[in-house]
């Protein structure tokens, strides 16, 4: 098994062990959501800001997220203008300069707003934020956000909460070609299958939550996703064998095929006397 303290998810300099990043919403109860974070291995679990409670004095979701990293995510807003607003109110509340940035721009497909997503990038970066962005599958808009200042990239899989696992593979490819920043699946992954495939293409981590929260039994589905990642990154680092279109037998004969070559004399085998 690979040591994954000597292969760390690097992001703004900062290392993790687990390079599979859950998010807290849809669970049924607190209980369910803690267990199966534990379960999934993570380190890094997102917050929506606007579904925290944050009233002095009373329980919050917070409370339940001691000991893990949280990354403020700015889930629900629809323009830069409202995506900064969350961002700062993170970082006034004392979580972190880390904040998972998601401007979408519909109610209908929760797909990215590319433009409001790449303005309120570069603010959030000149005010010192470390900026992981949602974007669509564009490796040209990736790269922007990356030139922008972003400390990773986070194209889709597929549609927020679809599960319809990676729709198109070779731009993730395109994007991982030229990223020099940490390239991570956010969103439209169904299940560990996917979380593989992710880590296979290269892809440095996965996040995910309704992959997990929405199973018949979240703990068991989160437990199957740190299975899939890491044996998605394991297959990454190994290198697979290159695709044939022919069968390759997978035993050595070439000795056989030689000694039993038409007109070739076929060795009796003795039993060995005692």
């Amino acid at each position: 098994m690979i040591d994954h303290n000597d292969d760390p998810l690097v992001i703004a300099g900062r290392p993790w062990r687990s390079r599979l990043i859950v998010g807290t919403g849809k669970y049924k109860t607190t209980e369910e959501m803690q267990a199966a974070i534990a379960a999934s291995g993570a380190e890094i679990v997102t917050v929506a800001l606007r579904r925290v409670e944050l009233r002095p004095g009373q329980p919050s979701m917070l409370d339940a997220l001691q000991g893990y990293t949280l990354l403020p995510n700015t889930a629900g807003c629809y323009t830069a203008e409202e995506a900064l607003r969350t961002a700062r109110l993170a970082r006034e509340l004392g979580m972190t300069d880390f904040v998972k940035l998601e401007v979408i721009a519909d109610q209908k497909t929760l797909l990215p707003e590319a433009e409001e997503t790449l303005k309120a990038a570069k603010i959030l970066v000149k005010e010192g934020f470390v900026v992981l962005p949602y974007t669509n599958d564009d490796p040209i808009m990736a790269k922007k956000l990356e030139d922008a200042g972003c400390a990773a990239v986070m194209p889709l899989a597929a549609p927020i909460g679809s599960g319809l696992g990676i729709r198109n593979p070779f731009n993730i490819r395109l994007i991982l070609e030229s990223a020099k920043v940490p390239v991570i699946v956010d969103a439209g992954v169904g299940t560990a299958s996917d979380a593989a495939i992710a880590l296979e293409l290269g892809c440095d981590a996965i996040l995910m939550n309704t992959a997990i929260a929405a199973a018949r039994e979240p703990v068991r589905m989160a437990e199957a996703m740190k299975l899939g990642v890491q044996a998605g990154r394991l297959a990454f680092l190994a290198g697979r064998m290159a695709p044939k279109l022919y069968a390759s037998a997978s035993s050595p004969i070439g000795g056989l095929i030689a000694s039993h070559a038409p007109g070739a004399a076929i060795a009796s085998v003795e039993p060995k006397q005692a």
